[in-house]
């Protein structure tokens, strides 16, 4: 992969995203080679402690990428699934906590995959909750079933 040299480069389009807390650039090069760039405003660090009592910074990208991953197909955009993310990301820092459980963010993502997309909620369940019987799948949808009563 060639490396772009940015400072090139030329903005031909900017929009806010995220609900204005970040901006999409399309930039283009000398040599008509386009590319995106986000600028988003920093935030202290974040901590997730992990399962085994290990820490380890909260990175956005990594989050982005197991989203992207174990359900992004079932969306229409990788801006739809940006905006989970970016959700997720807001509902951590609104805890006001320096340190987070990854169970709380994995909640977070179920949360937001609930109101999104039935299936992509199912899928992504059945890796952040480590299904090993059809018994265990089949009660997590019971689960969903009687929460969508609820609301």
């Amino acid at each position: 992969m060639s490396q772009i040299n940015i400072g090139d480069s030329r903005v031909i389009e900017s929009r806010e995203v995220s609900d204005g807390l970040a901006i999409r650039r399309r930039r283009e090069t000398p040599d008509g080679k386009r590319f995106t760039t986000y600028e988003r405003i920093e935030k202290p660090n974040l901590a997730v402690i992990k399962k085994n009592g290990s820490r380890e910074l909260f990175d956005r990208a990594k989050l982005l990428s197991a989203v992207n991953q174990s359900v992004g197909k079932f969306f229409n955009s990788d801006e739809e699934v940006d905006e989970i993310v970016a959700s997720v990301e807001d509902a951590l820092y609104a805890l006001g906590e320096s340190d987070i459980p990854s169970k709380q963010v994995g909640d977070f993502v179920l949360d937001e995959l609930a109101g999104r997309n039935e299936v992509a909620y199912v899928r992504f369940a059945s890796v952040y909750f480590d299904f090993t019987s059809l018994d265990e799948f089949e009660e997590i949808l019971a689960q969903r079933r009687k929460k969508k009563l609820e609301e």
